[in-house]
């Protein structure tokens, strides 16, 4: 018997099922029952990471603590197990390609015609296994992107083929998530797509042991059935997956489908005990019930798609969940503000987040919000961008350095408060070049940001290129904004804030990329928290 085990999630019919939460889902169950699992991705697109591409395409770039710029479901893997992913959690095509043919140049294929099988595959195999050979992990579940069908997906496909007949029975199995819609037409689901999408990957070596069917609509028992026989699958083995009201009830209702204690008999693993949810359940009894509720701006330039900001978008929610009230988020373009959306939006709202991003485009908006917030007292957090922008803004409107800018948005600055960090400066290719992964800060006492941690040393996720220029601190700090965190090691100021302010906090780092259900973020709570009290203070009339 293998010491790790394997768990292959694939996907049929459609895109955007919900891969990453049907196995988050499925680990965090796995773990509530003493398993130690981990998860990770292969993407099937040709980009060595997610760093270069814009949030519109494939939503928010997530980063771990070792600097890898990965998919965003590895967000979703940390929050559902609050443990941390790594490198070796998202593979690309890219990747792959890249390493493969770096080792033909080095002669390592002793001059043999490279083919992607079996050296793409190889690699591939290669690359699932690097977790479970680490001896940390009782399963490792692996998640292949895309659609069964497509052809960047073949070779991931393949190499699932050829691992699940090298590690033999019971030491991987293949769980396929396909889509059974609902014809309202007709007034029935319709079971055809599914087949055909196993038949795809029957048609590609691979029998699916598992059926995981998403629908808007409760399988009937004769449906179950029909699938089971058409599908070549044992009848426990149909589990249905119907559309939730909040991603974190999906584990719940993937127990009550018993598709852990299927799984685990496909496995030949014991599964007598229950999983231990108490923890998560109290979580979820807090977010459905909450006492208050507040309305929070997040203002950013791609507000259109929240994938680009989930990580912060599910923070909110661990936060709130945290002090017992429902965060609104009120989505912000900051191309588009006016003193109209300031004076009778921004206005009304219990607190501003200002998002991280790049480039030039809706700096100005940002900027006006933060004066607003700042000069009417409205909590704010600044995350990254946001954080710059704060320090802008303040030169510009208190210190009266007109003109004060980023360089990265004008070279010719004559105050340049923002500014391409020293070792930057060389650096000409894009692509997983930026200050990335853990890095310590620092933090003042007395200050916002160490009552919030209650400690002096922490350890942020970073992603950026330019900081905060030290040649303006001691202006600024006398004009009353003050660096409460700095790098212990650079110098570099990771966190500004202003004392006389309610509640005005900006961080360099990223902050939502560290919160998960078991340990939601203390910037989030206590920002949550000063936007609660502002709504108290608001309505206190009412209120008493």
């Amino acid at each position: 018997m293998a010491d790790t085990k394997y768990i292959f999630v694939t996907g049929g019919v459609s895109s955007s099922l919900g891969k990453g939460i049907i196995a988050a889902s499925l680990a965090k169950l796995l773990q509530a029952r003493g398993y130690k699992t981990t998860i990770q991705k292969l993407d099937p697109y040709i980009n060595v990471d997610p760093g270069t591409l814009n949030p519109y395409e494939h939503g928010e770039c997530y980063v771990t603590d070792d600097g890898a710029e990965t998919d965003l479901d590895l967000g979703h893997y940390e929050r559902f197990l609050n443990v941390n992913t790594s490198q070796a959690n998202n593979v690309t095509t890219g990747r792959i390609y890249q390493s493969v043919i770096e080792k033909e140049r080095r002669g390592e294929f002793l001059g043999k015609t490279v083919q992607v099988v079996p050296h793409i595959t190889n690699e591939i195999k290669e690359r699932i296994q690097i977790l479970g050979k680490s001896g940390e992990f009782d399963i490792v579940i692996t998640e292949i992107g895309g659609t069964v069908g497509d052809i960047e997906s073949l070779p991931y496909i393949e190499a699932v083929r050829q691992l699940l007949w090298e590690l033999g029975d019971n030491n991987a199995i293949v769980i396929h998530l396909t889509l059974v819609p609902y014809l309202s037409a007709a007034g029935e689901l319709k079971t055809k797509p599914t087949q055909h999408s196993v038949k795809t990957l029957m048609e590609s070596g691979i029998k699916a042991d598992i059926l995981v069917c998403r629908t808007e609509h409760d399988l009937s028992d004769d449906l179950r059935d029909k699938l089971a026989l058409f599908c070549n699958v044992k009848r426990e083995a149909v589990i249905q997956s119907i559309d939730a009201s909040t991603i974190y009830d999906v584990p719940n209702m993937m127990l009550e489908e018993g598709l852990d204690r299927v799984t685990l008999q496909k496995l030949a693993l014991p599964n007598e005990t229950e999983p231990e949810l108490t923890n998560w359940n109290q979580f979820i009894q807090r977010h459905k019930n909450p006492k208050h509720e507040i309305h929070i701006g997040l203002v950013g330039k791609y507000v259109e798609l929240q994938d680009s900001y989930k990580s912060i978008l599910e923070s909110f929610i661990h936060a709130g969940a945290e002090n017992e009230v429902k965060v609104n988020v009120e989505y912000i373009h900051s191309e588009h503000i006016t003193e109209k959306i300031l004076k009778e939006k921004i206005a009304g709202l219990d607190g501003i987040l200002v998002a991280p991003g790049f480039g030039e485009r809706g700096i100005e908006g940002k900027i006006r919000t933060i004066q607003y917030v700042r000069e009417n007292n409205i909590p704010f957090l600044g995350i990254c961008l946001g954080m710059q922008m704060a320090v802008i803004e303040f030169s510009r409107n208190v210190l009266g350095l007109q003109n004060a800018n980023s360089t990265e948005m004008d070279d010719n600055t004559p105050y340049p408060v923002i500014d391409l960090m020293e070792e930057q400066k060389d650096i000409t290719h894009m692509g997983g070049t930026m200050r990335l992964g853990a890095w310590k800060c620092s933090l003042e006492e007395n200050s916002i940001v160490y009552r919030v941690y209650g400690e002096k040393e922490i350890s942020e996720r970073h992603r950026h290129r330019y900081e905060f220029n030290n040649k303006f601190k001691e202006e600024i700090e006398a004009a009353g904004m003050k660096a409460t965190g700095y790098n212990p090691d650079t110098g570099l100021v990771e966190v500004v804030e202003l004392p006389e302010h309610p509640w005005f906090v900006g961080v360099q780092y990223h902050p939502e990329y560290k919160s998960t259900v078991a340990n939601p973020h203390p910037l989030f709570v206590a920002f949550v928290k000063a936007a609660l009290n502002h709504y108290k203070e608001k309505n206190s009339a009412t209120l008493a």
